[in-house]
């Protein structure tokens, strides 16, 4: 019952949804607490009340084991499950009982929120199996898949920038505060002029292709490049910097692709042009001859692409589901939750160029209903209809014990046998 709930909230989205959400539990009559330990944190939350954590990063886990134990906290929220701090709140959940509750971006985007029990990728609970994923379905009602909640990327960019940036400039007031980010925010945000530079440079190159693609002038598949700085690249893969990536793609395309296949590589929209892709993709693919059928572009919709393509590659990006539900064939190198038999090619990379394995489009529909009964919830961030939403079903499925139900919790995570098999760093 929700009175016996005390929510213990982290580090939440650059939003205003965290303590619109905290305002919504309470009006429930569910104790809240929360504990700020960067600049932006305090900024963001906007409440009194707040425990101001200023320690090491070495000493979090002995005063969070402390604070759980003396608050009586039973369910702990955050955004972004990697997070270095959330990572040692998710061990001592599992440690001591409790539920922690990740939310993120939603797998079904533009309007949509995840909300998981114990954590996402290689920690998800979600089912990967076919048979269960369709028994979830057969309960599950049409989910809403219009787009309800639009905002402008500008809205985003100017939160995520003033979060980030405050935890910069305002970094006294955490002195300890340990943001664990692969390039320092001054930097990645500086380095977009270097990026707009070279798209302004790309932009005969992407455009021509983009043609080429519409008008069906050769075969191809296409790589969705994630970004450099994404968790899901360094905690739900092997590959510590998509360089490797690229080099075990292009290396298998080289050898096993028909020679009239082209790769399409495409870039992130959001990529900052700290890496330059154009240099280290022309580098690899001249080593294994192929420089004249393995393609950089910077811009286009994937979602026209993807119709066109004989497959898509990629480590473990949202682009996936597009894919999945474009049925395009869709093989996925590092861990992710929609990687599953029936819906992404199970067998080798070297396989995928000459044999990929079909989409099954009624799974595909299937996966659909059952994410957004169970892990999905509809609305968004930013958009106050949608931040409203989104913030009363999550406070339903928490007091109703229904966050990855009914039948979505499978136990052990179903990914974490791969993901020790295949070199996945884990914090286990």
């Amino acid at each position: 019952m929700a009175e016996h709930n005390r929510i213990l909230f982290l580090q939440g989205p650059p939003s205003v949804f965290w303590p619109e959400l905290a305002d919504a539990f309470q009006a429930q009559g569910t104790e809240v607490f929360k504990i700020n330990f960067s600049p932006a944190d305090s900024l963001f939350w906007r409440r009194s009340g707040a425990y101001a954590y200023r320690g090491s990063f070495g000493s979090w886990k002995t005063y969070l084991r402390a604070f759980l134990t003396r608050h009586h906290i039973t369910h702990i929220l955050y955004y972004a499950d990697q997070l270095i701090y959330h990572c040692i709140a998710g061990q001592l959940a599992r440690e001591m009982g409790l539920q922690a509750i990740a939310v993120e971006n939603g797998y079904l985007r533009p309007d949509w929120i995840t909300l998981e029990r114990n954590g996402m990728g290689v920690y998800s609970h979600f089912p990967n199996d076919p048979s269960v994923i369709r028994a979830i379905a057969a309960r599950a009602t049409a989910p809403d898949l219009q787009v309800r909640y639009p905002y402008s990327f500008f809205a985003e960019a100017v939160a995520e920038v003033t979060f980030h940036l405050s935890n910069v400039f305002l970094r006294p007031l955490y002195p300890f505060f340990n943001s664990d980010k692969y390039y320092h925010p001054l930097i990645d945000y500086l380095s977009w002029g270097t990026r707009s530079w070279r798209q302004w440079r790309a932009r005969p190159r992407t455009q021509t292709t983009l043609a080429q693609i519409q008008s069906g002038d050769w075969p191809f598949f296409l790589l969705a490049l994630q970004l450099q700085s994404d968790y899901q690249i360094r905690r739900n893969s092997h590959y510590q910097h998509l360089s490797k990536m690229l080099e075990e793609v292009i290396s298998s395309f080289a050898q096993q692709a028909s020679t009239e296949m082209r790769l399409v590589i495409k870039q992130h929209p959001h990529d900052n042009g700290m890496e330059n892709w154009l240099a280290i993709i022309t580098s690899i693919a001249q080593r294994h001859k192929v420089d004249d059928r393995v393609i950089l572009i910077d811009g286009g919709n994937v979602e026209d692409i993807l119709p066109k393509a004989s497959g898509c590659v990629l480590v473990n990006s949202t682009v996936g589901l597009f894919s999945i539900r474009a049925l395009c064939p869709t093989k996925v190198l590092g861990i992710a939750v929609f990687d599953i038999a029936g819906l992404t090619h199970q067998g080798s990379l070297d396989e995928f160029w000459t044999s990929p394995e079909p989409v099954d489009p009624v799974l595909a529909r299937q996966l659909i209903w059952a994410m957004a009964s169970t892990i999905q919830v509809k609305g968004s961030f930013y958009d106050p209809m949608g931040r409203k939403a989104a913030q009363a079903e999550i406070v339903h499925r928490l007091q109703n014990d229904l966050i990855n139900a009914p039948g979505a919790f499978i136990t052990p995570p179903p990914r974490l046998e791969k993901a020790r098999n295949t070199g996945v760093p884990l914090g286990e």
